[in-house]
């Protein structure tokens, strides 16, 4: 199965070595779940020339908003449009999250609460304990499209997780986001962050997480059409 990576930003460049960018660590993350990957930096403009182009569409998360007006991100919610009518599974993540949702007629906004960041946990049904994934994100899914059922949460981040049929399944959080990374990032953009919440995301980075979980809820999504 084709899996397209819809690249919506880059890792930042003095992390890039160390890391690799955002559609390495999809990879790395479904690494031995039998998918092969083509990448396409939308944030660039380039764009596949069909949605018919791979079996499954990941969009990944971005430093843009999905509120912003740039000619890819309009560009991106159509294709995502003819990709969901046309029956093409998509996996969100974060930005993907957040773009998917307003595509079809939901509505993205900056949160009042402002930042999550770190290693946060969520309540997903099918699960007696809560999953913890890292987020980083002050953006959040504030109505959900009609087709959207919400299948994950938290207490700073109602609609989390969300599920639309069997067509699309999307989160907040990074699972594609590995603790050393988390650290790295927090570290880089802690002189522009609340001193409280850099604190506990650096304590929270000891806690362990589901990345394995994730990963299998993804894979599971694009194979059977079903993330839980």
């Amino acid at each position: 199965m084709k899996i397209g990576i819809l690249q919506t930003g880059h890792v930042l460049d003095v992390l890039l070595e160390k890391h690799g960018d955002f559609s390495d660590m999809f990879k790395t993350l479904l690494d031995g779940q039998g998918f092969e990957f083509e990448t396409y930096n939308v944030v660039d403009n380039q764009f596949p020339e069909s949605i018919q182009d791979a079996d499954g569409w990941l969009i990944t998360g971005s430093a843009h908003a999905a509120y912003e007006d740039h000619p890819w991100i309009s560009r991106l919610e159509e294709f995502l449009i003819q990709s969901y009518d046309s029956d093409i599974p998509i996996v969100g993540i974060c930005f993907g999250h957040q773009i998917l949702a307003k595509a079809l007629g939901g509505k993205v906004e900056k949160f009042r609460e402002g930042w999550s960041i770190g290693n946060q946990s969520y309540a997903l049904p099918g699960n007696t304990n809560e999953s913890n994934v890292i987020a980083w994100h002050q953006d959040q899914v504030v109505i959900l499209p009609d087709d959207a059922t919400q299948t994950g949460t938290s207490e700073f981040c109602e609609n989390a997780f969300v599920t639309y049929g069997n067509k699309a399944y999307t989160m907040q959080a990074h699972p594609e986001f590995t603790t050393d990374f988390g650290r790295d990032l927090t570290k880089l953009r802690k002189a522009k962050l609340p001193i409280n919440l850099v604190a506990d995301a650096e304590t929270g980075f000891s806690k362990r997480l589901d990345t394995h979980l994730m990963a299998e809820r993804i894979a599971k999504f694009f194979k059977t059409r079903q993330a839980e």
